[in-house]
């Protein structure tokens, strides 16, 4: 029903229920609550309800939110990447988010990069915004790699910390 992507090493394919556990167990990674914050996912209850209310109304509203990303050699969940609709940003915010094990061997990139194609070519996207923390260095590097440039800083709604704001059309 929804659209799934590959590429050479990876499948691309909506953020479901049935990846709850693999959620609760991404979103309380060291750095993803240092980089991306604390979402209050302490069980795969809270995780399946979180992707409930969170992730599913954005991709039923809209025909794409956030993917989980599957290894194809082994089929082993190894980080997510989307496209989402983030409250206080214009536009569509482009993230990912990977377990540790599989950080620096090019699936951020793979993922992302085919996810910006997608975005301009399937979802007719005009333009991709990304946010990252001052101090999230492989993370602005990824963005610069990815063809997204610097385009200032910004304050979401609710939240403390200036971010980088990076943009690309």
């Amino acid at each position: 029903m929804y659209k799934e992507f590959e590429t050479e090493r990876i499948l691309i394919r909506p953020t479901s229920e049935r990846d709850a556990e693999f959620i609760y167990k991404l979103m309380n990674t060291p750095k993803f609550i240092k980089y991306i914050g604390d979402r209050d996912i302490k069980s795969v209850e809270s995780a399946k309800d979180y992707i409930k209310t969170k992730m599913l109304p954005q991709l039923k509203r809209l025909g794409y939110s956030n993917y989980t990303i599957f290894r194809k050699s082994d089929h082993i969940k190894i980080g997510t990447c989307g496209l989402y609709d983030r409250e206080g940003l214009d536009g569509i915010d482009l993230g990912f988010a990977f377990l540790p094990g599989y950080e620096r061997k090019g699936y951020a990139f793979e993922s992302a990069n085919r996810l910006k194609q997608a975005a301009f070519e399937e979802f007719e996207i005009k333009e991709i915004n990304a946010i990252t923390s001052k101090e999230n260095i492989s993370s602005q590097r990824l963005l610069e790699k990815l063809g997204l440039e610097m385009a200032g800083t910004i304050k979401l709604p609710n939240e403390d910390d200036e971010l980088l704001l990076y943009k690309i059309h």
